[in-house]
């Protein structure tokens, strides 16, 4: 133990635990991805097991056991698993027809020019000359989207197949050594009742499950795969194909000599900087209000928190759209040559809100601006913490003779931080993401020359960046779907990261 560590004061051990954090960055992001390194080998392991005993079961199996691996269900079919066996049956001729008539060929020319950088597609939309009206028709092509779509779900079809495969096969064996021990297989009642009881949630599951993956998961790996084509507006389908080409759109991004590379890494400095403004301006200031608001000696407690509650109540995309229009500098009341106050004050001070006009000024104007919005629900969040922080706590502390600030850091924050750890980390990482403020506060403006010209703007975040992207006349999707995973790869390390150091998991039979 630091014995020294006790001797230093509040804002030493602050400075010492903020240098201590800095310093343990880079060991924290190499476990996490050591960490990530170790599952997925893990995962191989396992499916070179899967595959062992795979070969095992054949290999040692009989004849009807051996001819289950080519025809699936046969095995269940003459050992007392009829209804079962049908069905293993049916899904083998069913994946059969589906990848002869349709998933084989969009499979095909989905990926056949993955390695190559050739098109997704084979025939491009043309021109024809139609005999009988005399004039040139248009011939339609493929459409490289639908194919890079239905790929995708015919891998998914095939990796489920596998799975009942597998699955099929090894309940073959099993089925086989029932029967020379003599043991009498599950009939159709025990399968049902044991779908009603101890696997019920695999019946309730099963619907969500198929959704999904139909609705959530295919989309979501059909717009990573657009990050390594060049689909955007020169490219626009079904009229003409995209192709492959690989991590050029990465490269392009992080090439920090090009303008496109220094946008992405201006816009992302801002994005990280408001992540954090953002998220410790509205907690600090909801922390400090609740304190206020909850001090002995405070009158009219229930108004205050009333008229806060009342400001929640307000959409927000109301009151942004207000804010919005009273701060514009062509005429707001709150703007450069609006009402009489700000005229006052523009007299007197010789200050003008460049609102809209100066990078700088905006960014603080949005950051105060989402303060007046975030503190409430702080306020009203810290409010309930601190009333259940027990009194003995700060009385054992003044007995001790601790002064207010040091009971604040030492009884208040702590208990804080522990219960709000992981809300701070959803705040971080949707402040990241807060598409709501920036666009209807700003428009992500105001414009820069030294951005990229395509959609990005002073103010923009990589979220609004996306979307301008995506909208804009470039229509310009790889880049839109690059932007998509830099921000889900920085969310996701930064919460496991933080939220596996964070005091809720690393003390939490402190607090228990």
């Amino acid at each position: 133990m630091d014995l020294s560590y006790y001797q230093l004061t509040t804002s030493q051990r602050i400075k010492r635990k903020i240098s201590s954090f800095f310093k343990n960055i880079g060991k924290n992001i190499r476990d996490f991805f050591v960490n990530i390194f170790k599952a997925v080998i893990g995962f191989f392991i396992g499916i070179g097991r899967g595959f062992k005993e795979f070969g095992l079961n054949f290999w040692h199996g009989d004849a009807l056991t051996k001819a289950s691996h080519f025809v699936l269900g046969l095995s269940h079919l003459f050992r007392g698993q009829i209804v079962r066996g049908i069905i293993y049956l049916l899904l083998e001729a069913a994946f059969v027809v589906y990848m002869v008539l349709f998933g084989g060929n969009y499979l095909a020319m989905c990926f056949e020019n993955f390695f190559g950088g050739g098109n997704i597609g084979r025939t491009e939309t043309h021109n024809y000359w139609n005999e009988e009206l005399g004039i040139y028709d248009k011939m339609p092509g493929d459409n490289s989207f639908l194919i890079l779509l239905y790929g995708i779900l015919t891998l998914f079809v095939i990796i489920f197949f596998v799975m009942v495969y597998i699955g099929a096969t090894r309940e073959s064996y099993i089925l086989e050594q029932y029967y020379i021990i003599g043991k009498k297989p599950q009939n159709l009642r025990g399968d049902i009742g044991q779908l009603l009881d101890n696997k019920f949630h695999i019946t309730l599951l099963s619907l969500p499950m198929i959704g999904l993956f139909i609705f959530t998961i295919i989309p979501l790996i059909t717009m990573i795969l657009v990050a390594f084509t060049n689909y955007d507006a020169a490219h626009e389908v079904p009229e003409h194909l995209f192709q492959w080409v690989g991590f050029d759109n990465f490269t392009n991004m992080f090439k920090s000599e090009s303008k496109l590379g220094a946008t992405y890494w201006r816009v992302l400095s801002w994005t990280l900087i408001w992540a954090v403004l953002a998220t410790f301006t509205s907690y600090i200031f909801g922390m400090l209000l609740a304190m206020l608001i909850n001090r002995k000696g405070i009158k009219l407690k229930k108004l205050y928190r009333t008229l806060f509650v009342a400001t929640i109540a307000v959409p927000q995309f109301v009151s942004l759209l207000i804010m919005s229009k009273m701060l514009d500098t062509g005429g707001g009341v709150l703007g450069s040559g609006g009402g009489i106050i700000t005229q006052l004050i523009e007299q007197i001070f010789n200050f003008h809100l460049k609102f809209g006009i100066d990078i700088n000024t905006t960014r603080i104007c949005i950051v105060l601006v989402n303060m007046w919005i975030g503190v409430p629900y702080s306020m009203l969040m810290c409010s309930g913490i601190l009333m259940n922080i027990p009194n003995d706590l700060y009385e054992s502390a003044r007995i001790d003779g601790a002064s207010p600030a040091r009971q604040f850091f030492k009884i208040t924050l702590p208990y804080m931080l522990f219960v709000t750890g992981p809300y701070l980390i959803t705040q971080f990482i949707g402040n990241i993401n807060n598409f709501n403020v920036i666009y209807l506060l700003s428009g992500g403006g105001p414009g820069d020359i030294l951005l990229y010209t395509d959609g990005a703007k002073g103010t923009d975040l990589l979220i609004t960046w996306l979307y301008n992207l995506s909208l804009g006349a470039s229509r310009n999707y790889k880049l839109a779907s690059v932007i998509g995973i830099l921000v889900f790869i920085i969310s996701a390390t930064f919460s496991l990261i933080v939220y596996n150091k964070s005091s809720a998991v690393k003390g939490e039979d402190n607090f228990q």
